[in-house]
């Protein structure tokens, strides 16, 4: 019994999580990227709020700010 292949779980299946795992990291990280970009545009606890949200809300964070939060941060053409 050597053989490394769970036959409970086929491969496909491992395929899958593995490409949604990488697809949700990337998407944190552009998340993370245009959070720290709009940063200034926030006071710091809009900031805060928005990075735990990010992180700790693995698919639904990241949709949010990118959906919502970039819209909702005020423009200032004075900076």
């Amino acid at each position: 019994m050597s053989d490394e292949h769970n036959p409970l779980i086929p491969v496909g299946y491992d395929i899958v999580w593995s490409i949604v795992t990488v697809l949700v990291i990337a998407l944190t990280i552009a998340a993370l990227v245009m959070l720290a970009r709009s940063a200034r545009r926030l006071t710091a606890t809009q900031a805060l709020i928005w990075t735990l949200v990010v992180l700790l809300v693995p698919f639904l964070g990241p949709v949010a700010w990118l959906t919502i939060g970039r819209r909702a941060v005020p423009v200032n053409p004075t900076t």
